[in-house]
């Protein structure tokens, strides 16, 4: 659940908050994509989806190892491994780039606003996140083959 919860978060930002934000000018980027920034730090988010989900993939994996259940620790296993993938995009690319435009305060000017929306590189930034919702919606996918195939044992 908490791993489709995530996955379901990466891609409603690549699917309607980035392009909605790409639309608007360098002020409202900026306050919006900040404010989002904030609310998103939470513990619900961060303690029981992004990092819950790496945690309890890795529970089942492991309460499943002795199980002989080759099939379900194969896909338990993909599911970690592809969400594990998207922790590392998280922490190498999106976390970096959120950091950049955090830290950008004492906004005054457009100009200041236009230059704190480059620090995002929201292009990249977006094709990234693209990228974790894709490998999050991986291991959705191989947890759901996984009940399938324990529910048929």
């Amino acid at each position: 659940m908490t791993t489709g919860l995530t996955a379901g978060v990466y891609t409603d930002w690549s699917s309607t908050i980035m392009p909605g934000l790409g639309e608007v000018d360098d002020r409202t980027f900026v306050g919006a994509f900040q404010a989002l920034d904030a609310a998103i730090m939470n513990p619900l988010f961060l303690g029981v989806e992004f990092t819950g989900s790496l945690l309890l993939i890795a529970l089942a994996l492991v309460l499943h190892l002795r199980s002989g259940q080759r099939a379900v620790i194969v896909w338990l296993s993909v599911a970690l491994a592809a969400y594990f993938v998207s922790v590392v995009i998280t922490m190498g690319v999106n976390e970096p780039l959120n950091q950049q435009i955090r830290s950008a305060t004492e906004l005054g000017t457009d100009a200041d606003f236009t230059a704190a929306r480059a620090l995002l590189d929201e292009a990249r930034w977006t094709a990234w996140n693209t990228v974790r919702a894709l490998v999050t919606l991986t291991a959705f996918a191989g947890l759901a083959w996984t009940l399938v195939i324990h529910r048929r044992r």
